[in-house]
C-alpha cells in the first residue's frame, strides 16, 4: 500500500516508527484494531499486559530506565479509566507516557445513547491526569498532533499525553505524512542567575545538595558540580544512585531527623530538580521538615518553583545546562582556600547516623536489598508498597541512576511493582529486573506473570509474604484502631507461577533467596515467608 492510501491507523504506527518507537503495550479491542491494522509489520514490538492498567505501568517502567516516553494503545471507555491509574503513577513522578486510545464514532461523541464504552466526556476524564489531550478529528492533522504530544510529554516536566482517535477517523486516508521529532528547547539560566548562584555557592561553608528525580539524566554533570562545590548530596527516592560510590552521597530520605539536621544546619541547600514533595521529605507526617532561609531552587518547571519552602533564589532552567554553566563560572572562580573542605565527613556521618536512626528491622531489609544487588550487579529493583521497599526508600546504596524506583512514593499505587518490572527489563536488554512485591500488592496484578512468560522478560518477581498488609495493619495498631481488612488470604504463588510456565522457589532465608536468585531462570518467582 502507498504512503498516499495509508488508513490513519496505519500512518500512526509509521509515524511512531519515525519517532523512534521500538514498543508498544497494550491490548487491542474492537475499537482499536485499526490502530493494528499495520502493527504487525512494522518493526515496533507490541507487548500485551493481562491488564489495560498493567500497560500503563509497564511504560513506565520502560521511559524510567531509558528516558524515552513508553507507548500505550488502549480502548474507548474502559481501556482509557483503567490506564488512568498508572497515568497518574507518572504523572507524580515526570515520566513521559503516551496514551492512545479510541474514542466512540464522531457522530456519537457527547449523546449519552449506551454505545459501547461510550463516556460522557472521555477527554474531560482523561485531562484530570495527563498534562494534554486532544481529539483527532481531521486525519491531516496526525503528524502535528503526534508532534504537539512528544514537545508536550517531554518539555519543561515529563508527564502522560493522551491523544484519542474516533473509530471512523481511524479507517479514512491519512494523506502523505512524514513525522519529524520536534526540537523543545530547555530553558536556560540567564548570566545574572548564574552570577547570583556562583556567588552564593563561593560564600557558602557548609553546603548541601538535595538531589530529585528531575536529575536523573544528569549524573556526570551532578557528580561534577557536587565534587567542585564539596557538598554532600541528600538523594530522594528518584534520585537514588545518581552519586553512587561517591564519599559525598547521602542515600537517605529527608524525612530522617539526621538527614533534616544537616539540612537546617546547612548555610546553602540547593534542591535541584525536586518537588521536595512530602512523600519524599515528610513520610511520617510530622511536619518538622524545613530547610534555610538560604534555599537555592533549580526546576525546569515554573510551577515546582512556586510550591513548598520559599527560595532565596529560584531558577527556571534545565537542570543539565544549569550545572554546565555553573562549572564553567566555578572553575573560573575557585572556592575559596579557606573552606573547610569536609564535605565527604560530612556525608559520612550522615550515612552512619541514618543507618542508626532506621533500626534494626530496617537495617536487615536494606542489607538484603542490597545483597540482591550484589547478587545481580546489573539489576533495576523495581518496587510495590512493601517492607523491603519502605525500607530501602529510607536508606539505601543504589549501583547508579534509574536502578531503583517504586510506587510507594508520590501517587503510591499499589501493583505497579510487576507490570513496570517488566517494562524495565524490555526497556534494557541485557540487564535484569527485580520486582520486590508484597503478597497483598502483588495481588493486584498477578496476572501480569503471564505477560512476563509471552514476552520472555528478564524479570525475578520477588514476593515478600507476610500474610497481608502489614504496613496497614500496624498503622491501624498505633492508632488504636482493631485491624480490620488487612489479612487477605494469599495464593500459592508457586502453583499460579507453574501455571504460567515460569519457574519458582518458596525460601524462609536470605541465604536461600539469594540463591534461587542465583539459579533460577527469569522469568521467575520467588516467594519469600516473612518468619515475623
Amino acid at each position: 500500500m502507498s504512503g498516499h492510501s495509508l488508513t490513519v491507523g496505519q500512518a500512526l504506527v509509521t509515524l511512531l516508527e519515525q519517532a523512534g518507537v521500538d514498543t508498544v503495550f497494550g491490548i487491542p479491542g474492537v475499537h482499536t484494531i485499526e490502530l493494528y491494522r499495520g502493527l504487525a509489520a512494522s518493526p515496533i514490538r507490541h507487548v500485551t499486559p493481562r491488564h489495560k492498567q498493567g500497560a500503563g505501568f509497564m511504560a513506565d517502567g520502560y521511559a524510567r530506565v531509558t528516558g524515552r516516553p513508553g507507548v500505550c494503545f488502549v480502548i474507548t471507555g474502559p481501556g482509557l479509566t483503567n490506564t488512568l491509574t498508572a497515568m497518574a503513577q507518572a504523572r507524580a513522578d515526570g515520566i513521559p507516557m503516551l496514551v492512545i486510545s479510541g474514542v466512540n464514532a464522531t457522530t456519537t461523541l457527547g449523546q449519552g445513547r449506551g454505545h459501547l464504552h461510550e463516556l460522557p466526556d472521555q477527554a474531560g476524564l482523561a485531562r484530570t491526569v495527563a498534562l494534554w489531550t486532544h481529539t483527532l478529528t481531521d486525519p491531516a492533522q496526525l503528524n502535528d498532533v503526534l508532534a504537539q504530544a512528544f514537545t508536550v510529554m517531554t518539555g519543561e516536566r515529563p508527564g502522560p499525553v493522551h491523544i484519542e482517535i474516533p473509530t471512523d477517523i481511524m479507517k479514512l486516508p491519512a494523506g502523505a505524512q512524514t513525522f519529524t521529532m520536534p526540537v523543545v528547547p530547555h530553558p536556560r539560566p540567564s548570566a545574572a542567575d548564574i552570577s547570583l548562584a556562583t556567588d552564593m555557592c563561593r560564600r557558602a561553608r557548609t553546603p548541601t545538595i538535595l538531589l530529585g528525580g528531575g536529575a536523573v539524566r544528569s549524573e556526570d554533570a551532578v557528580r561534577r558540580f557536587a565534587e567542585t562545590l564539596d557538598a554532600p548530596v541528600v538523594s530522594t527516592t528518584n534520585a537514588r544512585g545518581i552519586m553512587a560510590g561517591s564519599t559525598l552521597d547521602v542515600p537517605a530520605s529527608p524525612s530522617l531527623a539526621c538527614v533534616r539536621e544537616l539540612l537546617s544546619g546547612s548555610d546553602l541547600v540547593l534542591a535541584l530538580g525536586t518537588e521536595l514533595g512530602p512523600t519524599d521529605c515528610d513520610m511520617y507526617d510530622d511536619g518538622r521538615f524545613s530547610l534555610p532561609l538560604n534555599l537555592m531552587r533549580v526546576d525546569i518547571d515554573t510551577d515546582q518553583l512556586t510550591r513548598g519552602a520559599p527560595a532565596a533564589l529560584a531558577i527556571k532552567a534545565d537542570l543539565e545546562a544549569f550545572l554546565s554553566d555553573m562549572s564553567g563560572e566555578m572553575a573560573a572562580l575557585p572556592l575559596p582556600k579557606d573552606r573547610p573542605g569536609d564535605g565527604g565527613k560530612r556525608a559520612k556521618a550522615v550515612r552512619d547516623l541514618a543507618l542508626a536512626e532506621i533500626g534494626e528491622t530496617y537495617r536487615g531489609h536494606v542489607d538484603l536489598v542490597e545483597e540482591i544487588w550484589r547478587a545481580l550487579p546489573e539489576a533495576a529493583i523495581v518496587g510495590d508498597s512493601t517492607q523491603l521497599v519502605y525500607a530501602g526508600n529510607m536508606y539505601v546504596q543504589a549501583p547508579r541512576q534509574a536502578s531503583w524506583f517504586n510506587s510507594a512514593t508520590g501517587f503510591g499505587t499499589l501493583g505497579y511493582a510487576a507490570p513496570a518490572a517488566i517494562g524495565a527489563a524490555l526497556g534494557q536488554p541485557g540487564r535484569p529486573a527485580v520486582a520486590l512485591l508484597g503478597d497483598g500488592g502483588f495481588q493486584f496484578t498477578l496476572a501480569e506473570l503471564g505477560s512476563a512468560r509471552d514476552c520472555d522478560a528478564d524479570v525475578a518477581f520477588v514476593v515478600w509474604n507476610n500474610s497481608g498488609f502489614m504496613e496497614i495493619e500496624t498503622s491501624m495498631t498505633s492508632a488504636k484502631i482493631t485491624p480490620i481488612g488487612v489479612t487477605p488470604s494469599a495464593p500459592d504463588f508457586s502453583a499460579i507461577a507453574a501455571a504460567y510456565g515460569l519457574p519458582s522457589r518458596r525460601v524462609g532465608t536470605r541465604e536461600d533467596l539469594i540463591g534461587a536468585l542465583k539459579q533460577l531462570p527469569r522469568p521467575c518467582l520467588i516467594e519469600y515467608l516473612d518468619p515475623r
